[in-house]
């Protein structure tokens, strides 16, 4: 089970980071913002999904070897949620009705929610040392 906690987590960090920092930028150079925006936002969905469905396997295979990284695995499940499901329709909204500095404040909160998750793996897989 602790080669499975393993995976998961690395996967759940891996993945966000390249999302983070590879998906959404590669967009933005290689696409015009008026197509790398809504290509960004109908993949977000898929993204959320994935966070969701790979911290939930990280928890259950942490659960038996470690209580602390399973919590903090479940933490991140239960905060990409609400993320998902009401601040990211949020995000969309403010930038379909022209609301800037909303959308501003709007994704600085999502970018450190999931700046926070990336933290969160980065330390649950730190404890597998």
């Amino acid at each position: 089970m602790t080669l499975l906690a393993l995976l998961a987590t690395a996967l759940l960090f891996g993945g966000m980071v390249l999302y983070s920092f590879g998906f959404a930028a590669f967009l933005f150079s290689s696409l015009p913002a008026m197509q790398a925006g809504p290509l960004l936002r109908r993949a977000f969905p898929h993204f959320y999904l994935f966070v969701l469905v790979a911290s939930v396997v990280a928890a259950l295979c942490l659960l038996p070897d470690d209580m602390t990284g399973a919590a903090l695995m479940g933490l991140v499940a239960a905060t990409v949620i609400p993320t998902r499901q009401v601040l990211m329709p949020a995000i969309n909204l403010a930038t379909d009705t022209g609301r800037t500095r909303r959308f501003k404040a709007l994704h600085t909160l999502s970018v450190g929610i999931t700046l926070g998750h990336i933290g969160i793996a980065a330390w649950v897989l730190s404890r597998f040392i």
